[in-house]
């Protein structure tokens, strides 16, 4: 893997609106490989804060969001985000 989609998982990972399964359809790493790349990567305190963040986070294991039987949820980013221009999150 490169730099480049090492840093993406993490950034991905670190949000608290994508879910592993986004990860896994971007990179093809399920929650066992993020954890392994979070792991090598981070200090070890950081590690350890992203890990007592994420357990048990609904937001971030899609099947345990609870979803009106309307709604048809397709995307993994936040009503919220603005449009994604080369690579460069856009300021509010």
């Amino acid at each position: 893997m490169s730099e480049i989609e090492i840093d993406r998982i993490i950034e991905m990972a670190w949000e608290d609106r994508t879910p592993f399964e986004a990860i896994k359809l971007q990179f093809g790493k399920n929650e066992s490989d993020v954890i392994k790349i979070m792991r090598k990567n981070l200090k070890p305190s950081s590690f350890k804060l992203w890990r007592k963040r994420v357990q048990g986070r609904k937001t971030k294991h899609k099947n345990k969001i609870m979803i009106d039987e309307n709604l048809d949820i397709k995307r993994f980013k936040c009503k919220m985000q603005r449009q994604i221009t080369n690579n460069k999150i856009s300021k509010r």
